[in-house]
């Protein structure tokens, strides 16, 4: 056993527990932390995978980002655990199936070159290979109408969701700027008419 594969054996099954106590921690907060753990450790292996670009995009967007946010809404929210443990056990046998079909897959990429299934290892690339720059080819050039149809729908979500969210207080002052546009001067100022006042004698 090569030191590459022993490193990614050791990630691997760090990954594995991080993900199977995501879903068994009592705890909102240690969950996320070990799906920081996760994230972090599925880094790892795509730097293996001599895919440096998507490792250092996992570990700024999702651990930086994502889960930091995550943590906030967890830790700021008064979340019943125990009302989140109902009916835990009802998605066993669901979980379970996909838990299998999982292992399957992993079994057939991993040892697919003994089966037959999957061909040779390919040939290690030239020194001045850039996995980013070729990412970025086919991600602008072949696949720019699939990128391009993925940003709008993701803005139609984002637009969507802050729309669903968004309520207005009765209590809370706001402008209006189609009532302010539509007033008139004659709303605005009122003209009185004051007679004039006597000054006193000494």
């Amino acid at each position: 056993m090569t030191f590459q594969t022993a490193v990614f054996y050791a990630f691997a099954g760090i990954l594995l527990f991080a993900a199977l106590r995501v879903i068994t921690a009592r705890n909102p907060v240690h969950a996320a932390l070990f799906l920081v753990l996760a994230f972090a450790t599925a880094s790892g292996l795509w730097m293996l995978l001599e895919a440096e670009f998507l490792a250092i995009a996992l570990i700024l967007v999702y651990v930086g980002a994502v889960m930091v946010l995550f943590l906030f809404v967890v830790m700021m929210l008064d979340i019943n655990i125990d009302r989140l443990r109902e009916g835990y056990w009802d998605y066993l046998v669901p979980g379970l199936a996909v838990a299998g079909i999982m292992v399957a897959e992993m079994i057939v990429v991993l040892g697919g070159r003994h089966f037959g299934v999957l061909a040779e290892a390919p040939a290690p690339r030239p020194a001045g290979y850039s996995n980013t720059e070729e990412l970025g080819k086919l991600l602008y050039t072949y696949y720019v109408y699939p990128f391009e149809i993925a940003a709008v729908i993701l803005l139609v979500a984002i637009v969507a969701a802050i729309a669903l969210t968004l309520r207005r207080r009765k209590d809370s002052r706001y402008q209006d700027p189609a009532r302010q546009v539509a007033v008139r001067k004659q709303d605005r100022i009122r003209i009185v008419t004051m007679p004039a006042e006597k000054t006193r004698e000494p």
